[in-house]
């Protein structure tokens, strides 16, 4: 299951992940984004390290990343950010950046 990203577990969770990253900024009220989620919660069952922001929830986190549109999902590796999806992403496509 996908982990619930906060400022508070930010660090922990992401910067100092040992493993890739992929992070989903999404909304409630977000349609493409509710068509994203199971795609991120299979990843998490495939045992990719993967976490969801809410960007209602977390403004901090989403204005620090510079989130425009949602969804996006970002790919941490080492702490930095890696890659940038905006809008909705095929599983496969993911998959392969996570993996390289």
């Amino acid at each position: 299951m996908a982990k619930t990203i906060t400022a508070e577990n930010f660090e922990q969770e992401v910067l100092k992940s040992e493993k890739p990253v992929l992070l989903d900024f999404w909304a409630t009220w977000c349609g493409p984004c509710m068509r994203q989620g199971p795609i991120v919660e299979e990843l998490a069952e495939e045992g990719y390290c993967v976490g969801k922001i809410d960007v209602d929830q977390q403004p901090g986190l989403a204005q620090q990343f510079r989130i425009m549109s949602i969804p996006t999902l970002l790919i941490f590796k080492d702490g930095k950010e890696a890659e940038r999806l905006v809008g909705l992403t095929p599983k496969a496509a993911i998959k392969e950046l996570l993996d390289k």
